[in-house]
């Protein structure tokens, strides 16, 4: 039995179990079993069962560079034949030297058709905007949400990368209906969502498109060592809700208030509000994220009491925090402990 080791750990990010089933979709749509990857990467069946269930980071890399590597398909099962390794690092070798984004983004999108025939990327403009298009050329080809979710965060993540920056997002457009949970949506794509869209788009200023690449050959090769890796990750927090979640982490578990953080950081509460609100999140909504995969840890990895939990989460009482937790998970904290144990 895992021992109760106190709060010396620091609690891993979570990932919500939505996107475990991406992973998964192109496989399960060609009827091929996943058991196999799901226990390399210790994420047992009543995770997936469980519809607001949460994994860590390290699983959700685990179960992804299993697939990766078992099949050689970098996009996962979700094109008619396989993308085979090597692709993505065809197709950022011929951005590399492009005078601007907009030349990279064009000399990408050809390499991509050449591999891929059936889907296609298409730079567009919009007045201030460019977006970034995914164009299905093959009307045979079923629509796919885990496809176009893919596509549109790989291809942004990668674009992020050559200029070195992240690329800041105005909106997101989905050819598929708005889906029932769209909880986790926020951490892979922090922007706003457009669903039934006609096509699926990431769109962002177009005044970015000026910029060079500044990325070389080298800093390519170190990219690609785990590079499909880095873009199917949900993104880190931000520079100030980064910033919030580190000052929580330092303190917990005394977990000061706003007034209290935004003085840490040395800037009015207001202020931290404002930040916070350009990239899309909130100071409650940080603070539950980290009490929550807090839980998550302590649930997994130690006999903590559960009246001891909830005081260590900043819960007055034992009920207030189990009602929480069930909101955040779907089950109550016990039931969630037999299950992280599988």
């Amino acid at each position: 039995m895992p021992a109760d080791d106190g709060e010396t750990a620091a609690p891993p990010m979570t990932v919500s179990v939505v996107f475990v089933h991406f992973l998964l979709a192109g496989a399960l749509q060609r009827g091929e079993s996943c058991e196999r990857w799901l226990q390399a990467a210790g994420i047992s069946a009543e995770q997936m069962a469980a519809p607001k269930g949460r994994v860590t980071l390290a699983q959700y890399a685990a179960l992804g560079r299993a697939m990766i590597a078992e099949r050689d398909d970098e996009a996962l099962g979700v094109l008619p034949r396989p993308a085979r390794a090597g692709g993505i690092a065809l197709q950022m070798r011929a951005a590399l030297g492009a005078p601007t984004l907009e030349v990279a983004i064009r000399r990408i999108a050809h390499v991509f058709r050449l591999l891929y025939e059936v889907i296609a990327l298409e730079l567009v403009r919009d007045g201030p905007l460019a977006g970034l298009v995914l164009r299905v050329t093959d009307p045979a080809l079923p629509p796919s949400p885990f496809r176009d979710s893919l596509v549109l965060r790989v291809y942004w993540q990668l674009l992020a990368w050559l200029v070195g920056s992240r690329l800041p997002p105005v909106r997101f457009d989905f050819s598929f209906p708005r889906p029932a949970d769209v909880e986790g949506y926020m951490r892979i794509f922090p922007a706003p969502w457009r669903f039934g869209a006609p096509a699926s788009a990431l769109w962002f200023e177009a005044s970015w498109l000026k910029l060079p690449p500044c990325r070389d050959e080298a800093a390519l090769r170190a990219f690609l060592k785990d590079g499909v890796m880095y873009v199917l990750l949900p993104r880190r927090d931000g520079a100030i809700s980064g910033r919030v979640r580190a000052q929580l982490e330092r303190t917990r578990p005394a977990w000061p208030d706003l007034v209290e953080v935004a003085q840490a950081l040395h800037m009015s509460d207001s202020s931290l509000q404002r930040h916070l609100a350009a990239e899309g999140t909130s100071f409650q909504a940080i603070k539950d994220a980290l009490r929550r995969d807090v839980a998550i840890f302590r649930l997994n990895s130690s006999e903590v009491p559960l009246s001891r939990l909830a005081a260590e989460l900043g819960f007055s009482e034992s009920s207030s925090f189990q009602r929480a937790f069930k909101g955040w998970t779907g089950c109550s904290p016990g039931v969630y402990r037999r299950i992280g144990r599988g």
